[in-house]
């Protein structure tokens, strides 16, 4: 069976393919597939936004098709920046500019505590859907510190390991990540019961 990542990330397809490569015979990138889409991401939750990628991309692939939505959920914001995480400062993919702005508004916050959720959809071609989310928690940083990874993961600080995911090996932030973790919780659900799929809820 053949899978389409609604995504032509790299580093993304390689996680996805390590841990999901038993269960489908070929897993392509968008662009691997021929497929070139762009959606409009306008959920209010990440759960929604993954759903709405994944069922587009079945739709137009005929394949089963997964798609993610993550972000960073910041307790003292009110869960923000949240689904607007990679255009929190109004330029999508400016992480530079996100991260300032986190600090700015942060900067009298006693309670600095925040989460990345990651949310996934599988979706079939016949309407079948699978979701899970994972989580990874943590506090705000005061200053930056690390260079792997992107977006807020030099400000996202784990106190259990004394470090920001930034300062982590990239094999170390997977083991742990809201996305690992996310993609951990479906194949769990995937092998518990391949049948618990269900139709879509708007259907």
């Amino acid at each position: 069976m053949k899978l389409i990542i609604a995504s032509n990330n790299a580093h993304k397809l390689e996680e996805i393919r390590a841990i999901l490569g038993d269960h489908f015979g070929e897993i392509l990138s968008m662009r691997e597939a021929g497929i070139e889409h762009e959606t409009v991401e306008d959920g209010e939750t990440f759960l929604q936004n993954a759903e709405k990628k994944a069922r587009e991309i079945a739709e137009l692939s005929g394949c089963c098709a997964l798609a993610d939505d993550s972000g960073l959920c910041v307790d003292a914001l009110d869960g923000a920046p949240g689904v607007f995480s990679a255009r929190f400062a109004g330029v999508h993919g400016d992480d530079e500019a996100n991260n300032a702005l986190l600090l700015k508004k942060l900067e009298h916050a006693e309670d600095r505590s925040a989460h990345f959720t990651c949310a996934m959809a599988l979706v079939w071609p016949d309407g079948r859907e699978l979701t899970a989310e994972g989580y990874i928690y943590g506090v705000i940083a005061e200053e930056k510190a690390g260079t792997n990874g992107f977006g807020y993961d030099p400000l996202f600080y784990l106190p259990e390991r004394g470090c920001t995911t930034a300062q982590l090996a990239p094999e170390e932030k997977n083991a742990i990540s809201h996305r690992g973790n996310a993609l951990r919780e479906l194949v769990r659900k995937l092998e518990a019961d391949p049948a618990q799929t269900e139709k879509p809820r708007n259907a």
